[in-house]
C-alpha cells in the first residue's frame, strides 16, 4: 500500500480512497458486462471488441450494436452462418500409407475410408439437423453437408505445424488447383499420428476451426490431429467401434468442428457468454450409448457404420445437449 502523503488532511485522504474504490468497482462492472469471444479452440478470450451484454440488467449497449439475446443459453452476435449444403474438404497431411509411422492402423487407407463414410453419412442425419436451429434471417442452415473431395500433402511443412502453417497447407491446395477456392466450404487438415500442431495439440485442444483470407476470399478451415498421438487426451476409448481408434477419434472431433464452423464460421455469430460455441457446450458428452461386439461404445450409426461422437447444443426449447433434433 502506498504511504500516505505528508501534510494531506485525513478527511481528504478518506475521500480520495472512496473515489478510487468506486472507480475500481465501476471499471470491474464494465468488464463483467462484456462477453468473451471464441478462439475456435474451445475457449473464449477477452477482447476490447467484445459486445456489451445489452440485455444485462442496468447496463446499456454500445451505440449501433444490435441487441444480443440468449434465450437458449447461446447468443446470436450478428455474424454470418453457412447455409445451403456446405462442402467439406479433407486434406490428408503426412503419411497415410499404413506404414512407416508409429500407428500404422490409424494412418492408413482404412482410416481415410472410415472418415469419408462418416462424412457421407452426416448429411441429412438427425444429428446434423441440430444445426438448423442456428439459422438466421436470410440464411437457413439445412442440416446437409457435401463431401467436396480431398487432396494430399506429403509433409510440405514437416512434422511440426504452426497455426500459420495449417493455413499455408490449405492455401497451397487451393492455389495449385487441387481444391477449389470455396467460400461455402470448410477445409479440414487431417494429420497422421507423427505430426504435431505446436500451438497446443494434445495439451490444449484436439482440433480447432477458424477462417482467413486466402486468394482474396474468406476461407473457412480446420485442424484435426490424429488422436492416436495422445490417446489419453483426445480419445474417449482406445478400443473403438471400427477397431481403428485414430479414425473413430477423428470422426468425433470432425463432427465437433464442422458443427461450429457452420454455425460460427467467422467466430462472430453463435457463441455463449464464455466464448463457447455450440459443440463446445457439449464437448466430451455422448448421451445414450450402445455396446459394440468388441466391447466399445457407440451412439450413432451412419451409413451402416457405428461411431461414438460428441453431442451438439440444440438452440431451442431452452437449450440442451443432444444427438438429434
Amino acid at each position: 500500500m502506498m504511504a500516505r502523503r505528508k501534510g494531506l488532511p485525513l478527511k481528504v485522504l478518506v475521500f480520495v480512497v472512496l473515489i478510487a474504490c468506486a472507480t475500481f468497482v465501476s471499471a470491474q462492472q464494465t468488464r463483467d458486462t462484456k462477453d468473451l469471444v471464441p478462439t475456435g479452440k474451445g475457449w473464449g478470450v477477452a477482447s476490447e471488441y467484445a459486445p456489451d451484454r445489452v440485455d444485462h440488467a442496468g447496463v446499456s449497449g454500445n451505440a449501433g450494436l444490435a441487441r444480443i439475446t440468449c434465450p437458449n443459453g447461446i447468443c446470436n452476435h450478428g455474424g454470418p452462418v453457412m447455409g445451403s449444403s456446405p462442402n467439406i474438404y479433407y486434406i490428408w497431411y503426412g503419411n497415410w500409407s499404413g506404414s512407416g509411422t508409429s500407428h500404422p492402423i490409424s494412418d492408413s487407407p482404412n482410416t481415410k475410408g472410415l472418415l469419408n463414410t462418416f462424412l457421407n453419412g452426416l448429411t441429412g442425419s438427425s444429428y446434423e439437423h441440430i444445426n438448423t436451429t442456428y439459422s438466421i434471417s436470410g440464411t437457413a442452415i439445412t442440416g446437409n453437408v457435401t463431401n467436396g473431395g480431398d487432396a494430399s500433402d506429403n509433409y510440405s511443412h514437416g512434422t511440426a505445424l504452426s497455426d500459420s502453417a495449417v493455413q499455408a497447407v490449405v492455401a497451397a491446395q487451393i492455389s495449385s488447383g487441387a481444391l477449389p477456392a470455396d467460400t461455402n466450404g470448410v477445409y479440414f487438415v487431417l494429420t497422421s499420428s507423427d505430426v504435431n500442431e505446436t500451438s497446443g495439440f494434445c495439451t490444449q485442444y484436439c482440433g480447432w476451426h477458424t477462417h482467413g483470407t486466402i486468394g482474396g476470399k474468406d476461407i473457412k478451415y480446420a485442424f484435426v490431429g490424429n488422436p492416436d498421438r495422445c490417446p489419453s487426451a483426445c480419445e474417449y476409448q482406445t478400443t473403438s467401434p471400427n477397431n481403428d481408434s485414430g479414425a473413430d477419434g477423428m470422426a468425433s472431433i470432425i463432427a465437433h468442428e464442422q458443427e461450429e464452423a457452420i454455425s460460427d464460421p467467422d467466430l462472430n455469430a453463435w457463441y455463449d457468454r464464455r466464448g463457447e460455441e455450440n459443440a463446445d457446450k457439449c464437448a466430451w458428452t455422448f448421451g445414450t450409448t450402445h455396446t459394440a461386439s468388441n466391447g466399445s461404445l457407440y451412439n450413432i450409426t451412419l451409413a451402416n457404420t457405428n461411431y461414438l461422437i460428441q453431442r451438439n447444443w440444440v438452440n431451442a426449447g431452452g437449450g440442451s445437449c443432444a444427438m438429434s433434433y
